[in-house]
């Protein structure tokens, strides 16, 4: 197989969590454009979003779920809906996620839950019911979204910070166990990208200028740069890739 066809995901289905919005939507659209169906998931996404209507322009098919990730139950039975409408992911984008902002000693607990949940509980849930199928196929691959603060405390978000560090030991964990199955596990992870998860940070003039003074290639990311990374990924380009944490980022880890 030629370099540029091993890139190819053409009769390739993808389900992509988060994928109304940011680097989901980012994700989603690219996979798209290299051939794969996509199905995408979100707590709000409905039919004929903008999402939607960016693949189907592709001549791909879109096909959207709702889903509230903090609630065990709706995802349980989001991955039974699925088995019943004979749904069978060839690549799975764990990339749905929230973030709370509030000093460690006053961070509630009721936060603490539900970012725990639906950043790193609700990933491991979603990736056991879909990953049993890709083992029982013999190929498959996961893709996560991890964080900077996979690797770095960050600050006033420890509940975030908990589930990311959590994400990356996930990858590996998952990876150890099922790389030889020809199921591949890695994650994404992201640097500083203008999304709103970090519009209260681009809201703060002194702390949008600090970050941006440490980024070497001098500039926040895009949900457009993880277009390439979510395709190498999820081809076969990567088939000898486990359990990597692949940080996109301009250069901040570098520093």
């Amino acid at each position: 197989m030629s370099v540029l066809k091993s890139f190819d995901l053409t009769g390739k289905t993808a389900l992509v969590t988060g994928a109304k919005r940011g680097i989901g939507r980012g994700m989603a659209e690219a996979l798209a454009s290299a051939g794969a169906d996509v199905v995408g998931v979100s707590a709000t996404l409905a039919p004929g979003s903008e999402v939607e209507q960016a693949i189907t322009a592709m001549g791909r098919t879109f096909t959207p779920y709702q889903v509230d990730f903090a609630d065990r139950s709706a995802l349980t039975a989001f991955a039974a809906q699925l088995e019943a409408d004979g749904i069978k992911p060839d690549i799975l984008v764990n990339n749905a996620g929230t973030i709370k902002r509030k000093p460690a000693a006053e961070h509630p607990d009721d936060w603490w839950d539900e970012v725990i949940e639906v950043n790193l509980s609700s990933q491991f849930v979603l990736s056991r019911e879909i990953g049993r199928g890709m083992v029982e196929r013999g190929h498959g691959k996961i893709i996560f979204t991890a964080s900077l603060l996979t690797f770095q405390g960050g600050i006033t978000v420890p509940g975030y910070a908990a589930s990311k560090g959590g994400i990356g030991q996930l990858t590996k964990a998952l990876a150890n166990e099922w790389a030889g199955t020809g199921v591949n596990v890695n994650a994404i992870a992201p640097g500083y990208i203008a999304t709103d998860n970090t519009e209260a940070l681009r809201a703060d003039e002194a702390r949008y200028s600090s970050i941006l003074e440490r980024i070497p290639q001098g500039r926040w990311g895009t949900p457009e740069d993880f277009g390439g990374p979510a395709v190498f990924l999820a081809s076969s380009a990567s088939d000898y890739v486990n359990g990597e944490i692949l940080v996109v980022d301009g250069g901040w880890m570098g520093r």
